[in-house]
């Protein structure tokens, strides 16, 4: 199955462990206020790829990937889920280690077919980034124009399946920063046994000047970039409301 591919990157470093080749995919439906790439948001946008096509890039980079490997990432990767199956076999059968970064919007257990297609890609796939833009409801709606429920499920679903998670949580001054609230996140993520490691990110405006070159409206016009020194106390607010769920 091919996929609708924007870009590729040789050496991520932020993607997953170690050095990664990485997939951005084509086509997402969520619309964050503080996304840095709008221009994969079209559907129809991108390129079509073959998964060996793809594959055949990671393998001239190989040495190179010795301690990472493949993270798909997005665009939403889970909107081509019959792609990564294609793709992820493949590097299985090199015994490279596979990543889905993904905000999990496509989660859709009332589709059988489609959830039958995610089970066999769950046993393809070493890791699962899992970014959650917010736990509220109603302030998840406003941040990104979609409702959180199916994405809250999707969390358990993995821990059900056992397939390892990292969270990635943006901070964003006046949206996710507040103390209480990123305890409440570190309370409900400290229900899972499968949650490997948490990378809490500042928010930055670097992306604003796309916007403006696509002729679009940054809804977080303003908004100061998030201080990098006070992230790493947000982080441990979050693992204060782990340890208070498991008891620690």
């Amino acid at each position: 199955m091919q996929g609708r591919i924007h870009s590729l990157e040789s050496f991520g470093t932020v993607d997953g462990p170690g050095t990664r080749f990485v997939v951005f995919v084509q086509g997402c439906p969520m619309r964050c206020a503080y996304c840095h790439n709008p221009d994969t948001w079209p559907m129809d946008g991108g390129t079509l790829m073959e998964p060996e096509e793809i594959f055949e890039q990671y393998r001239r980079n190989k040495p190179f990937y010795k301690s990472g490997g493949i993270t798909v990432t997005g665009g939403e990767p889970l909107m081509q889920v019959d792609f990564l199956i294609d793709l992820f076999t493949i590097a299985k059968k090199e015994n490279v280690h596979t990543c889905i970064d993904t905000s999990g919007i496509a989660y859709k257990p009332q589709n059988t077919e489609w959830i039958k297609k995610l089970d066999y890609l769950m046993t393809l796939t070493d890791l699962v980034m899992l970014d959650i833009k917010h736990i509220d409801p109603v302030k998840h709606q406003e941040l990104t124009s979609q409702p959180n429920d199916g994405i809250l499920a999707f969390a358990a679903y993995l821990n059900e399946k056992h397939v390892d998670m990292w969270i990635r949580h943006v901070v964003v001054p006046g949206i996710t920063d507040d103390d209480k609230y990123l305890f409440e996140l570190g309370y409900f993520i400290g229900q899972f046994d499968n949650l490997k490691a948490i990378d809490v990110l500042p928010y930055h405006t670097m992306g604003e000047a796309k916007y403006e070159k696509l002729g679009m409206t940054y809804k977080l016009a303003g908004v100061p970039a998030m201080d990098k020194n006070k992230v790493i106390d947000k982080k441990q607010v979050i693992l204060d409301g782990i340890k208070k769920r498991r008891n620690l």
